[in-house]
């Protein structure tokens, strides 16, 4: 399924004017408070009318302004989640899961209550109330009763944003069965880690505009964007593969650009992964080091430069055909090892710089 939208409207202290396509897997809206991420999400769910605009869901048109279409959020056949659960209290876990069941078409195509609770590990709770769920059950459930009503799209709204760090790696998981049963998603998110875990394309949003959008592995290791997509959090992703585990208990992960070494990861050979490398985490060196503690080290080469005015750099290097890492480095030491576009070099990556919350699922 493809997601296309244009979308201007001016609230008087703001406007927005976007326009992107979002096709099949995970999109990612990312920006800063008030760069118009909800704002998007309400006009495809049919919570806001805007001045102009068109969404066309999967060749479906849902809005178009100028045709004087408006199609009623509870006909869009979309399944929204917000930051708050907003689960209704009096009812027990299988009621509200049973609420969003009651908006699914008979002919639409989706999973079943047995299938969402399974999948979501909520079958234990379905005789509690909302009152007696944790943070994290509660946001499994909102997501549940969402599936139910069978959309043709999710819409999440940073559903993870009020949960403690434990809370968020449980859900985590969820989302990306999600993703991987082919459900087309709208993420809305502050956190890089997150986005970089979960989406396969990125809508980069500022005042209301849009700086950058595509694939999320473009995107990331664009030394442009750096400073936009997480500044010092920036960070890019690769596929990597898990290769086994070493005699001294170290997971290789196989890359493209070589081997990698981690403490913790999946340990079944074969396993598909997306490795988030940061940029604060890369070191450089012209030749290949000796001597040092460092197991993991790629070679490749310069392909771009990007300086920021605090005197630091984001550094592109390539390390596989059209894929790449970042290095953050200060300018000096940029010029201190003669880097520039197309000269040789190794990046090197600390094994325990690279944690669990650094891999995802492909």
């Amino acid at each position: 399924m493809q997601l296309e939208l244009s979308l201007r409207h001016d609230f008087g202290s703001f406007d927005i004017d976007v326009a992107f396509t979002a096709p099949k897997g995970v999109t990612a809206l990312f920006g800063p408070s008030g760069a118009g991420k909800t704002t998007v999400i309400d006009a495809v769910a049919g919570l806001l009318r805007p001045q102009h605009g068109k969404v066309v869901a999967n060749g479906d048109v849902l809005l178009d302004t100028a045709a004087g279409v408006f199609l009623a959020p509870n006909r869009r056949r979309i399944g929204y989640v917000f930051q708050e659960p907003r689960l209704f209290p009096h009812l027990s876990v299988r009621s509200n899961l049973l609420y969003g069941q009651r908006f699914a078409p008979r002919a639409a195509e989706g999973q079943d209550f047995d299938k969402v609770t399974a999948m979501l590990g909520i079958g234990a709770l379905l005789d509690r109330r909302p009152g007696a769920l944790s943070g994290g059950e509660k946001a499994r459930v909102s997501i549940g009763r969402a599936l139910l009503s069978k959309p043709r799209l999710l819409l999440l709204d940073e559903p993870l944003a009020a949960l403690d760090a434990a809370r968020r790696e449980e859900i985590l998981p969820f989302i990306e069965r999600l993703r991987d049963a082919g459900l087309p998603v709208l993420l809305v998110s502050h956190s890089i880690g997150e986005v970089a875990r979960l989406a396969q394309t990125v809508v980069l949003l500022r005042n209301g505009r849009v700086v950058a959008a595509g694939p999320a592995a473009t995107l990331f290791a664009d030394p442009s964007l750096a400073a936009s997509l997480g500044g010092a959090e920036a960070g890019t992703v690769i596929p990597a593969r898990v290769a086994g585990t070493e005699p001294d208990g170290l997971i290789r992960l196989d890359t493209a650009g070589g081997p990698v070494f981690v403490t913790d990861a999946p340990t079944t050979p074969g396993t598909a992964l997306r490795l988030r490398i940061h940029a604060s985490d890369v070191i450089v060196s012209r030749t290949r080091p000796e001597g040092l503690s460092a197991l993991n080290i790629l070679a490749g080469h310069v392909r771009r430069i990007e300086a920021d005015p605090d005197g630091r750099a984001f550094v592109e290097i390539a390390i596989a055909e059209g894929q790449s890492i970042l290095s953050r480095l200060t300018q000096r030491s940029v010029a201190a090892l003669g880097l520039a576009p197309g000269v040789a070099c190794h990046a090197i990556l600390k094994t325990v710089a690279l944690s669990r919350d650094d891999l995802g699922a492909a």
